[in-house]
């Protein structure tokens, strides 16, 4: 017999029960997006290595040790994409749409990176991202975390996340703390993990994102990034901070924030939670002004975020019951039965509205199909046998409520429904 062939590892199947609230997550991203005036773009999953190389770093964790790369038959490196900004920011290039225009953007779908795979965490995981161009002050920045804000609003999450938020301010400054990290930090070597001496001399700022305890206190210690803050950049913040504590958005101010790709700078944000272990950040964003001439663009300005759905998904899963997405199934009792049933649902879908109606079909006695109506998680099975083709009738029984039996003519199907859905 041969062997199962088994899903690749930190690659998982999403099955039906869970689908549901990917489903009602989906709906809510899309609803937010319009509300916002946001468009949709659609990428693609493979993507030239160099363009990841390029934007988010080299020394980082995701090109040195999570991207899925390989050579094509044309001998040319490609790359499942790690995240969305990227191949966003190469799509508006290439196709015109950031020459003197404002742009605001949307896209959702599958990311890839060779992680270790845990809850929350998977090789090929969910995001929903949203991108703004060409707007250069705290206006959009407000936006973009109102948007954030909204979706989990809808969601009823907001009250289980916090809001973290920093500058990183300009390069300029950026360059001035890094001394400061490197010379503190390199005071300090022999207190580092093998990870973070290697972050010393490619990107020091990663290592006050590093979550190993046993260096926590000595991160405590490190000097701070404000007090190498740009006049600019602390005006930007500043105004940022005044406009959510006008909407009433609540947030702290965590002066170790930081993002793993190169090319953030200016506002960075997460939203963070405590129930799903390691896995803290539902959502994470910030502006990477650089990123456009980086990737042979003109100097554009530009701030973004992007959406974790599994966990998201987990944590709907512990709050929300979703009702089955089937309201209605129709037993078939007998022949004549079996035959017209498929052609009678079909004239209800068209002429009931919401009605999600599952029709038996292979057979099956009148207590097998009984047992069906009930797993389908139908609030209603509609029964049809030879009694009720001749009365033209249908019987409904109520399969969640204790109530009556009812038999409904055929012709006042849609009044019945009208009144029971």
């Amino acid at each position: 017999m041969p062997q199962n062939i088994q899903a690749i590892r930190g690659m998982r199947d999403i099955l039906p029960l869970e689908n549901r609230y990917w489903r009602h997550l989906e709906n809510c991203l899309l609803d937010v997006a319009a509300a916002y005036g946001y468009q949709e773009i659609r990428l693609p999953l493979l993507e030239q290595t160099a363009l990841f190389e390029r934007s988010i770093g080299g020394a980082t964790d995701i090109v040195e040790k999570e991207m899925y790369t390989f050579a094509d038959r044309n001998g040319d490196s490609l790359t499942l994409r790690p995240e969305g900004t990227a191949g966003c920011v190469r799509a508006c290039i290439e196709h015109g749409l950031l020459y003197n225009q404002i742009q605001r953007l949307w896209y959702w779908g599958p990311m890839f990176r060779h992680e270790r795979p845990q809850k929350g965490r998977y090789r090929q995981f969910y995001q929903f991202g949203v991108e703004a161009y060409g707007m250069p002050g705290p206006d959009i920045d407000a936006e973009i975390i109102f948007m954030s804000a909204r979706i989990l609003d809808l969601l009823n999450l907001r009250g289980s996340l916090t809001l973290q938020l920093n500058s990183l301010g300009s390069q300029a400054a950026r360059a001035s703390y890094r001394e400061q990290l490197v010379a503190y930090f390199s005071a300090h070597h022999d207190q580092l993990d093998e990870d973070s001496r290697r972050r010393l001399s490619t990107n020091p700022l990663r290592i006050l994102d590093s979550k190993n305890p046993t260096i926590q206190t000595l991160i405590a210690a490190a000097p701070l990034l404000t007090e190498c803050l740009d006049d600019v950049s602390a005006q930007h913040f500043a105004k940022l901070c005044d406009l959510l504590d006008t909407a009433g958005i609540a947030y702290q101010i965590n002066p170790r924030l930081v993002r793993g790709l190169d090319y953030y700078g200016g506002l960075v944000f997460e939203w963070t939670t405590e129930e799903l272990g390691a896995q803290s950040a539902v959502c994470s964003g910030g502006r990477y002004d650089v990123l456009v001439e980086l990737l042979g663009g003109k100097p554009t300005p530009a701030v973004g975020f992007a959406l974790g759905m599994e966990r998201m998904v987990a944590l709907l899963e512990t709050r929300l019951q979703l009702a089955d997405s089937v309201n209605a199934y129709l037993i078939l009792v007998g022949q004549m039965a079996e035959e017209q049933g498929l052609i009678l649902a079909e004239q209800w879908r068209r002429e009931l509205p919401g009605l999600h109606l599952q029709v038996n079909c292979g057979g099956g006695s009148f207590k097998n199909q009984f047992k069906r109506a009930d797993k389908s998680g139908a609030k209603f099975a509609f029964i049809l046998g030879q009694d009720e083709i001749e009365s033209q009738t249908v019987s409904v029984k109520f399969l969640r409520e204790e109530r009556p039996q009812l038999i409904v003519p055929i012709s006042d199907m849609q009044q019945f429904w009208q009144t029971q859905r």
